[in-house]
């Protein structure tokens, strides 16, 4: 009869008590919240990423068009727009005097479509010669 008693006990005891579930649902949770909250982060990153790229795209367009052209641009701001991605950017073309005469600095400013911050800039350099 002892030996009954103490096998039933033992039954008892074998697994987890309804403490140690919820505690490791509970560290479960955490690190699934962890991860999708990681995952969240890592997609804005790409979008982030992805409009920089295609600032830097438009900015680098801009910098071969006032390199290449004929003639060099006229000093002072010119505004434009440009498509890539499926997006409309705009641009800014500020172009100064240098303190050598025969140097022009072409500052190029992208701003990002979705709001009117600067999504990329590039600053080049053009002789009048």
């Amino acid at each position: 009869m002892w030996s009954s008693m103490h096998a039933s006990r033992m039954e008892a005891r074998e697994g987890f008590t309804l403490i140690e579930l919820l505690v490791a649902l509970t560290v479960f949770s955490l690190a699934a919240m962890a991860l999708i909250n990681l995952s969240g982060e890592n997609t804005r990153a790409a979008g982030r990423i992805e409009n920089r790229a295609l600032a830097a795209v438009v900015a680098e367009n801009r910098a071969v068009e006032a390199l290449t052209s004929e003639r060099p641009p006229a000093v002072g701001a010119t505004t434009g727009a440009e498509r890539a991605g499926d997006r409309t950017w705009r641009w800014t073309r500020k172009v100064a005097a240098t303190a050598d005469p025969d140097i022009l600095r072409i500052d190029i400013l992208v701003l990002d479509p979705a709001a009117p911050r600067p999504a990329g800039a590039l600053t080049v350099f053009r002789s009048l010669k």
